[in-house]
C-alpha cells in the first residue's frame, strides 16, 4: 500500500502541477487579454482627444485669420477714408486758391488778358503761378495745360 499510496500523491501531485500550470496560463492569457484590451481603449481615447484638440487648434487658426482679416479690411476703409478726405480738401484749397487769383485780377484784367499777345498772356499768367489754365475770349484760347509746354506762346511769335 504505500506504494500505492506514493503513486496517489505524485498522481495528485502531477494534476495539481497541470491544474496549477494550466491556471497560471488562463490567468497569465487573460491577464495579456485585459492589458491589450486597455491599451486599446486608451489608444481610441487618445485618437479622440487629439482630433478634438486639432479641431480646437483649427477653430482657433480659423478665428484669428478672420480678425486679421477684419482687421485689415478696417484698416484700409480707414486710409481709402482718409485719402479721400485729404484729396477733398486738396480740391477745396486749389478752387479757393483760384477763386482769390480771378477776384485779384478782377474782370478788367482778366479780359486784358483775354486780349492781349499770347506771349504776354502766357507770361503774366505764369508769373501768377498758373500752370493748367485754358482762358479764351470766344475765338482765341490761351492754354497754359502742362502738356502743351508753351506751344500756344510759341505760335503766337
Amino acid at each position: 500500500e504505500p506504494e500505492k499510496a506514493r503513486r496517489d500523491l505524485l498522481e495528485l501531485q502531477a494534476i495539481s502541477a497541470a491544474v496549477e500550470s494550466t491556471g497560471a496560463a488562463i490567468a497569465e492569457a487573460e491577464s495579456r487579454a485585459e492589458s491589450l484590451k486597455i491599451e486599446g481603449e486608451a489608444a481610441v481615447e487618445q485618437s479622440k482627444l487629439t482630433a478634438e484638440a486639432d479641431n480646437i487648434v483649427a477653430a482657433s487658426e480659423m478665428k484669428r485669420l478672420g480678425s486679421a482679416r477684419k482687421s485689415e479690411l478696417n484698416y484700409t476703409r480707414e486710409c481709402n477714408t482718409l485719402e479721400i478726405e485729404k484729396k477733398r480738401k486738396m480740391a477745396e484749397i486749389e478752387t479757393t486758391k483760384f477763386e482769390v487769383m480771378m477776384k485779384t485780377l478782377g474782370p478788367a484784367n482778366m479780359a486784358s488778358i483775354a486780349t492781349s499777345q499770347h506771349e504776354n498772356q502766357v507770361k503774366m499768367l505764369e508769373a501768377l503761378g498758373l500752370k493748367s489754365t485754358l482762358i479764351t475770349d470766344g475765338s482765341t484760347p490761351l492754354n497754359l495745360f502742362n502738356t502743351a509746354q508753351g506751344l500756344i506762346g510759341e505760335l503766337g511769335k
